[in-house]
């Protein structure tokens, strides 16, 4: 399986009605084929959001490099894999698919072992059928694509 680096944007809408910057990996369909990626990881940077519920240049900055180290430690031995990239309504959301739980939290750690303390927050659960990515991926403009024929 070789992991590709395409990427699609759209943008979709908080429940109040804020506007959200969807960044969705694309052509990764035999990784969620395999059936090794069980599990969704979603690492949440909550931010102070400016009148349009972006974060500030300098913030954004920051979680440029975050998402940076993050993705190339999971991504490394194939992990964890960064699926989709949410920001918006004060919130940047991450979401890796992992083969193990356990493990993402001690490489997560690692990762961001030189960084000051995060206003991080991590929620995991079970996604045997990559909902969350089926859903994002319904969002994306039309081109064509094969991941979900």
């Amino acid at each position: 399986m070789k992991l590709t680096d395409i990427w699609f944007t759209a943008l979709a809408e908080s429940e109040d009605g804020q506007m959200i910057v969807v960044s969705g990996r694309d052509n990764i369909s035999d990784f969620r084929k395999s059936g090794k990626f069980r599990e969704r990881a979603e690492v949440t940077w909550s931010y102070r959001s400016a009148i349009n519920g972006m974060p500030s240049e300098e913030e954004a900055k920051k979680m440029e490099e975050v998402q940076l180290v993050l993705q190339r430690s999971m991504e490394k031995n194939k992990l964890a894999i960064l699926t989709g990239v949410y920001t918006g309504a004060g919130e940047r959301t991450w979401v890796f698919y992992t083969r193990n739980v356990p493990a993402f939290g001690l490489m997560l750690n690692d990762a961001l072992a030189d960084f000051e303390r995060l206003p991080l927050s991590i929620y995991t659960e079970k996604d045997l059928g990559w909902a969350e990515y089926q859903e994002m991926y319904e969002s994306k403009p039309e081109e064509g694509s094969d991941d979900f024929e």
